[in-house]
C-alpha cells in the first residue's frame, strides 16, 4: 500500500506552495488517483496555458514514480498528441524516493520549457520541432490557446460534454461520483 502519510504531507506541502503554480486535486477520497496542474512555462510557446495531468500512485509508492499523462492535449515532441503519455526519466528510471510529487510535476513543467526532441515520445511532432520550427511554434501556440487556456472546461467535463450531456447535468454526476469519470457516465446514462 502507498504511504499514504507522506502523500497526505505532499499534499500539504503543494497546497502551501502556491509559487511554484503547482496544484494537486484528488478525486473524492482517493489518495491513488488524483489530477495535477501546471501553468505553460512563461517565454515558451505554452505561455499561459493551463495543463491538466492525471497522476496514478502504485502501491510501491514513493519507491515506484507515479504514472502520469497530460489530461490536456498538448503540441510537444515528449508528449503523445494523441494518448498525452510522457516520455520524462525522472517518471522511469531516474525516479528516486526522495522526489515527490510536486517535483514531478515541476519536472513536467520543465520538459515544456526544454523539449528533447531526440528522445521523442511523439516522432511526428519532434521531426516538425527540428525540421519546420516555426510550423511547431506555431501549432503549439493555436493548441495552447484552443485546449489550455483559463476559459477551456476540465477535460474530462469536456469530454462529456462532447458525449452530449449537458454542463450542468456533467457537473452534477462528476461532483455526485467524487469525480470518476466512468461512474459519472453511468450515472448521465442511468438518468439519475
Amino acid at each position: 500500500m502507498a504511504d499514504t502519510n507522506r502523500i497526505m504531507k505532499e499534499l500539504r506541502e503543494i497546497a502551501s506552495d502556491v509559487a511554484s503554480q503547482v496544484k494537486v486535486t484528488q478525486h473524492g477520497d482517493s489518495l491513488v488517483h488524483m489530477k495535477g496542474t501546471i501553468a505553460g512555462p512563461s517565454e515558451t510557446v505554452y505561455e499561459g496555458g493551463t495543463f491538466h495531468i492525471d497522476i496514478q500512485i502504485g502501491a510501491s509508492y514513493p519507491f515506484e514514480p507515479p504514472k502520469m499523462k497530460f489530461l490536456t492535449k498538448v503540441w510537444h515532441p515528449n508528449v503523445s498528441s494523441q494518448t498525452g503519455a510522457i516520455c520524462l526519466d525522472v517518471l522511469k528510471d531516474q525516479w528516486s524516493p526522495a522526489l515527490t510529487l510536486k517535483t514531478a510535476l515541476l519536472s513536467c513543467q520543465a520538459l515544456l520549457a526544454a523539449p528533447e526532441p531526440d528522445d521523442p515520445q511523439d516522432a511526428q511532432v519532434a521531426q516538425m520541432y527540428t525540421e519546420r520550427r516555426g510550423e511547431f511554434d506555431e501549432t503549439a501556440r493555436t493548441w495552447t490557446k484552443k485546449y489550455a487556456t483559463e476559459d477551456q472546461k476540465d477535460p474530462v467535463v469536456g469530454e462529456l460534454m462532447e458525449m452530449g450531456f449537458s454542463e450542468g447535468a456533467v457537473l452534477k454526476a462528476l461532483t455526485k461520483c467524487g469525480g470518476n469519470k466512468d461512474r459519472a457516465v453511468e450515472e448521465l446514462l442511468g438518468g439519475a
